[in-house]
């Protein structure tokens, strides 16, 4: 493990900020050697203090990330290793109480080993604690973004890091449940790294050092700027003139050289950061591009899909967005492409169905705008779910059908052939579209 990886809080800070201003804080007294009479536990907190400089295991107070005032919450991992006693769920607290009462975005610096043993259920039910401060914080609308340092383990992970909206990571650190003297002994160590947990949809990037607060400012700014305004419409990038039959419409949705997803997001955006995962185990970057970005000096969040069939973990990343966003009074953008869900066998074993329902509601009752532009295959309702009623444009080089054309035809029992008349029968164009009152023409 690289050097860099384990400073201290206070190290950790002035690599991600300026200004810092620690809050005060009163460190409850205790009975000699703690709650539970822990025989050297006295002894132990002095040592960690006189090689630290710190008299608990968390460092809080406020800073410039790159411009953006936030709360901080450095873990001092030289603090009898960054665990969570009563003190620090007493400082932790605090923390999360100034960022509601300043509206202030939180971010936690996380590098701890856990519950601190010598403090027993006391030190365990602290967690109950971060929870509360947490998901208080969430329905305050303030945003968490979290930075996992070497190691985050126990349950600091499974509040601060992993409870966290966004959750950046430095490279190679490890990042797990179980920390390394309470794994099976033949556990893969790979599992339990930065990286792993980025593959698993648990963490959303790993971040170099050196770009930490370059990124981390990033997202706070686009964090931390709502709008009640609906996001504009792209304009299209592809044809420009209409489909003159169903099936040519479907052709031109099909093209490889119609544009996709990416150079719509790279067109309409100054620049955008990813949320990847969806905190179930799963990712979709194949089917399904999901984050936020500026357009025109506003932020706008983004759920799109790419062209490919859309698996359950795109669609659960997608509804993470968008109540995500909801949550933060940010505005949306969706882009529809996809033939249609994934129907294989491991698509129904990690819940499509439920994942597409679970899109279905979030976009029902998004309090936040939801703006729609059909971009090109909208394939039944693995692509509907992505769809905003009543705020809904397409393309001309787009197509929006009950199922796919060649599925229609074999639903109703025709033959192969049959698939192109089939598709002018269904009305799948943009205008038929347009005239069935289904899409908007009002254009970007």
């Amino acid at each position: 493990m690289s050097g860099d990886l384990r400073l201290g809080a206070r190290e950790t800070i002035a690599l991600v900020s300026d200004a810092f201003t620690e809050l005060p804080h009163a460190d409850r007294e205790t009975a000699p050697d703690g709650p539970l009479g822990w025989p050297g536990y006295d002894d132990s907190r002095a040592r960690a203090a006189g090689r630290t400089g710190e008299s608990e295991s968390v460092v809080c107070g406020t800073a410039s990330v790159e411009g953006t005032r936030a709360v901080l919450i450095a873990f001092e991992f030289g603090f009898l290793g960054g665990s969570l006693g009563e003190r620090t769920g007493d400082r932790l607290e605090a923390a999360y109480t100034y960022a509601r009462e300043h509206r202030l975005p939180v971010v936690p610096l996380v590098a701890t080993g856990g519950s601190r043993m010598q403090e027993g259920m006391l030190a365990l039910t602290q967690l109950q604690r971060v929870a509360r401060q947490s998901a208080l914080t969430r329905e305050a609308g303030l945003p968490q973004i979290a930075v996992l340092r070497d190691p985050t383990t126990g349950g600091g992970w499974a509040t601060l890091g992993a409870g966290a909206d966004v959750v950046l990571a430095l490279p190679g650190v490890q990042v797990g449940f179980a920390g390394s003297r309470i794994r099976p002994v033949n556990a893969d160590p790979a599992a339990y790294t930065a990286e792993a947990q980025v593959a698993a949809g648990s963490a959303d990037a790993v971040v170099a050092p050196e770009r930490l607060r370059e990124t981390l400012g990033r997202w706070l700014r686009l964090l931390t700027a709502p709008s009640d305004e609906p996001a504009p419409v792209p304009r299209p990038l592809g044809a420009t003139d209409l489909p003159a039959s169903g099936w040519d419409a479907v052709r031109r949705a099909r093209s490889p050289h119609r544009p996709r997803a990416a150079r719509y997001l790279d067109a309409y955006f100054t620049h955008r950061v990813a949320i990847g995962g969806d905190r179930c185990g799963g990712t979709d970057p194949d089917g399904m591009l999901c984050g936020f970005g500026e357009h025109a000096g506003r932020t706008v969040a983004y759920a799109a899909q790419t062209g490919a069939a859309t698996r359950p973990a795109g669609y659960r990343t997608a509804t993470r967005l968008i109540r995500l966003a909801e949550r933060l009074g940010i505005p949306v953008l969706t882009l529809v492409d996809t033939p249609g869900a994934a129907n294989d066998a491991e698509a129904e074993r990690q819940g499509v169905g439920a994942a597409i329902a679970e899109l279905f509601g979030a976009v029902a009752t998004a309090r936040t705008p939801v703006t729609t532009l059909v971009i090109g295959e909208g394939g039944s309702g693995g692509a509907l779910a992505l769809a905003a009623p009543g705020r809904t444009w397409a393309t001309p080089d787009s197509y929006f059908s009950v199922i796919a054309p060649e599925s229609a035809a074999a639903i109703l029992k025709r033959p192969p052939e049959d698939a192109e008349s089939t598709a002018n029968q269904l009305r799948i164009r943009p205008q038929d579209l347009a005239d069935l009152g289904l899409i908007r023409t009002d254009g970007p």
